[in-house]
């Protein structure tokens, strides 16, 4: 029986610049899906398109021709206060920058999503505990974003992005900042959550390390999809080392 696809991303062109000029056409017909309880890795050069894909598949930016689905909904038919309700409910991001809000404590900032959908303070402070137990942060709910380590500070963004139990979790590079015990912390977590939650988690990396913790991994170049790898019975170095290995197969 087959798993139904949480994203589904069907024949994505998109082009930039108006009819009549000179037009770059950045994506070139991409396809792929993503199942419930997957781990999946988008890798891609500068230029490749996989940031203009991201911005789609973060609802940021509409594709030129194609569809996108989360979680069985069309993303072009959301408007307004949709999109923004689609955004709350069913996509989790989480970013290199971490993007918390300095002047808020970390209690705060997680509860930001929550809030900001009328939820009520017991529903918040369950929801909150929860989550903290989870990622190992009850110690620093009390504290300022600026009073924590890098490290520390995307458990915090982690635990934004799952406070609303999302549908689908999206990374944009999000151990780039990070030392690489950090970046191990998180990816080991991320994993933790993906299995014991089946939340597909999709991560866009340039970095081989974080890559391994993917299921599988589609590689972007020009605009299309140019390789897929699957980690398959291998473990996490032996994929490691065939990100490697392929990696230096390309130009």
């Amino acid at each position: 029986m087959q798993t139904a696809s949480i994203v589904s991303v069907k024949d994505l062109h998109k082009t930039y610049g108006k009819s009549g000029e000179k037009q770059y056409e950045s994506l070139k017909g991409i396809s792929f899906e993503v199942a419930k309880g997957e781990f999946v890795g988008i890798m891609g050069a500068s230029g490749s398109g996989k940031t203009t894909l991201l911005n789609i598949l973060a609802t940021l930016d509409q594709p030129t021709s194609g569809r996108v689905e989360i979680d069985h909904q069309s993303i072009a038919d959301l408007k307004g206060n949709q999109m923004t309700d689609f955004r709350a409910h069913k996509v989790g991001f989480i970013f290199q920058d971490f993007n918390l809000l300095d002047n808020l404590t970390n209690y705060e900032n997680i509860a930001l999503p929550l809030s900001l959908q009328s939820v009520s303070w017991d529903k918040i402070r369950s929801a909150i505990t929860q989550v903290a137990q989870q990622l190992a942060i009850k110690d620093i709910l009390d504290k300022y974003p600026t009073e924590i380590s890098g490290g520390q500070k995307q458990r915090i963004a982690a635990a934004r992005a799952l406070i609303s139990h999302p549908a689908f979790l999206f990374g944009d590079e999000p151990t780039g900042a990070l030392d690489s015990k950090s970046a191990r912390d998180l990816l080991e977590m991320l994993t933790r959550v993906n299995v014991a939650q089946q939340v597909p988690v999709l991560l866009v990396t340039h970095d081989p390390f974080s890559a391994s913790y993917c299921q599988r991994i589609l590689f972007i170049k020009d605009g299309k999809i140019s390789q897929e790898l699957k980690r398959g019975g291998r473990s996490r170095k032996a994929f490691y080392q065939a990100i490697l290995n392929l990696l230096g197969t390309f130009d």
